[in-house]
């Protein structure tokens, strides 16, 4: 499709099984290329950048298999990656090119690494400098864009690197060099990222009085299996948490969530702004904290984001300023400027959509202030997602409060992360 219609709704009632954590999922392809044997993963993701990742690691030695439900991917260990190609596609994921980054300056690889035009577009800069520190020698067009030539003729250096922003794809990389040292490198955290990596790879973190936090990776440390069920993103859910709270008469029911502590910090900004979620924790056999959701429809109130917050809430900000919209009062997002550096300039792409409901607001350079009004009345808009899936699916919600049929251009960029998206939308609304 290359558009997509959506209708208004006077209410959104059901129960969904969410699309698996497409940034647990990669991980644990990439981490089950390095673990010597198999691991068996239940849930993976059938979203795009999970697949492309999939195949980055079968193009890298792993063998694949899958069987319904179950996909095993057989590792070769740090001794036994090769290049059976001379470049690997990441296509639209970040995650794939920067944690690739890392492992091929770990092994040892000469080869480049491609991606699709958004990707091409965005910055490796913050990988480049530090893997080059690490002895890797790393070509990108100007400087600083896919595709990258990366090699290393050098032995691979320990290294001590401080976090300049909180970024768990930067620390990632960094960390996957790491482990084929037989030095240890550090990397030190001075405001919590995601800790999926971490986690997964069982690695070794400290932390001190103030917070600060110190992941270690050598060579020394084994790899273990990734023998886990991926639960469902919570990334996907925060879209169904907005939609069920500014939609009156909705009750939304979302099972097997991934709760990672490092990921929920815009549940509770919604729980500030008054939304109402029941939490119902699930102890079944997942990688991570899971649990059901359940949002029915509240009055939001506007609310003013920590700072500490921003980087934890990142990826949601996109549908969080839909509910500011539609909320009492103002909100103010600061210290956001990351979001200009995403699929797309994720703040300008806001900005647009929410010139297409009416709603006031203010720009920054590094986020917004969104004037609410739970009243706020249009009838139908047409939303550009900019080829971005969070975009895509933030303008759908927006688009349910409207009174006629909205129109949402470049709507398939949603099966980036949540493939089954608008047949999510679809039973809602039934």
């Amino acid at each position: 499709m290359s558009s997509q219609s959506v209708d208004s709704a006077k209410s959104l009632t059901g129960t969904i099984t969410l699309s698996p954590d497409k940034s647990i999922a990669q991980r644990t392809a990439i981490f089950s290329l390095l673990h010597d044997g198999p691991s068996t993963i239940y849930n993976y993701s059938q979203a795009k950048d999970p697949q492309t990742t999939l195949k980055c690691v079968e193009n890298l030695g792993a063998r694949v298999e899958i069987d319904g439900d179950k996909t095993t991917i057989y590792g070769v260990g740090r001794e036994g990656i090769s290049a059976l190609s001379d470049e690997l596609d990441c296509g639209n994921s970040g995650t794939a090119m920067r944690l690739l980054s890392g492992l091929l300056t770990g092994a040892g690889l000469s080869i480049k690494l491609i991606g699709d035009p958004s990707l091409s577009g965005r910055t490796m800069t913050r990988i480049i400098t530090p893997l080059e520190e690490m002895g890797a020698h790393i070509l990108a067009r100007n400087g600083a864009y896919a595709p990258l030539f990366i090699s290393r003729e050098d032995p691979l250096r320990a290294l001590e690197f401080t976090l300049p922003i909180p970024s768990a794809q930067l620390k990632s990389c960094i960390l996957l060099a790491g482990l084929f040292g037989v030095d240890e490198s550090c990397v030190i955290e001075p405001t919590p990222s995601r800790d999926h990596t971490e986690r997964l790879l069982q690695l070794r973190v400290e932390t001190d009085d103030q917070g600060v936090r110190r992941i270690y990776a050598s060579k020394a440390h084994e790899i273990p299996a990734q023998n886990y069920q991926i639960p469902g993103d919570y990334s996907a859910a925060a879209f169904w948490l907005v939609a069920g709270s500014i939609v009156p008469n909705s009750v939304i029911t979302l099972a097997n969530v991934g709760l990672n502590p490092t990921r929920i910090a815009s549940l509770h900004i919604l729980q500030e702004m008054g939304a109402e979620v029941k939490i119902v924790k699930d102890d079944s056999d997942f990688a991570e904290p899971v649990a059901q959701l359940t949002v029915q429809s509240s009055e939001l109130t506007g609310v003013d984001i920590p700072p500490e917050w921003i980087p934890n809430a990142i990826d949601e900000l996109p549908i969080l300023a839909v509910a500011m919209a539609f909320a009492n009062g103002d909100s103010h997002i600061r210290g956001a400027a990351e979001l200009r550096h995403k699929e797309t300039d994720r703040i300008m792409a806001i900005t647009k959509l929410l010139d297409g409901i009416g709603a006031s607001y203010h720009e920054y350079d590094d986020g917004l202030s969104i004037h609410g009004n739970p009243n706020l009345a249009f009838d139908s808009a047409y939303f550009e997602s900019f080829h971005d899936h969070r975009i895509a699916m933030a303008s759908a919600v927006a688009a349910l409060r409207g009174n006629k049929t909205s129109t949402i251009k470049d709507a398939e960029a949603a099966a980036v992360s949540y493939p089954e998206f608008w047949s999510h939308l679809d039973l809602l609304k039934v």
